[in-house]
C-alpha cells in the first residue's frame, strides 16, 4: 500500500473510531457530530482507494463526484450511489443551524458508513474490523 493511501486510511479509521465511540455515549450524544464523521470516513476511504491507484482528486467533500472517480476502478460501488448521496449531505447540514440530527439519522449514518467502510477496507486489501 501506498504511503499516501495508508494516510487516507488512519484518517478515515479515526473519523470512524469516533464516530463509535460518541455513538455510545448514553447521556446527550453528540448526534450532528457522529454523522459529520459517518461522512467523513466515507470521503477519506474514497480519496484512499483514488490515491492508491494514482487518481488525481480535488480539496472537495462531496462523495458522489469521488464515487464517480471510483467507479472505474471498483464498478460494484454502484451499488453505494445512495449511500453516498445521503452521507455527502452530512458534510454540512448538521454543522450549522437550522437542522440537527436525530437518534433515527444517526443509526442510518452509521449503518451506511458501515457498508460501505467494508467495501473499501476489501478493495484496498485491508483487514476486515
Amino acid at each position: 500500500m501506498k504511503a499516501i493511501t495508508a494516510e487516507w486510511v488512519a484518517k478515515a479509521e479515526d473519523d470512524f473510531a469516533l464516530l463509535v465511540r460518541e455513538s455510545r455515549v448514553r447521556k446527550h450524544p453528540a448526534h450532528d457530530a457522529i454523522c459529520f464523521h459517518a461522512q467523513q470516513c466515507a470521503e477519506k476511504y474514497l480519496k484512499a482507494r483514488l490515491a492508491q491507484a494514482a487518481v488525481p482528486f480535488g480539496k472537495i467533500h462531496a462523495l458522489l463526484p469521488l464515487l464517480e472517480q471510483a467507479l472505474p476502478l471498483e464498478p460494484q460501488w454502484q451499488a453505494f450511489r445512495e449511500d453516498m448521496a445521503r452521507l455527502s449531505a452530512f458534510a454540512v447540514a448538521f454543522r450549522y443551524p437550522g437542522e440537527s440530527a436525530d437518534r433515527h439519522t444517526v443509526i442510518d449514518a452509521i449503518q451506511r458508513c458501515r457498508r460501505f467502510r467494508k467495501a473499501a477496507r476489501a478493495a484496498l486489501r485491508l483487514e476486515p474490523s
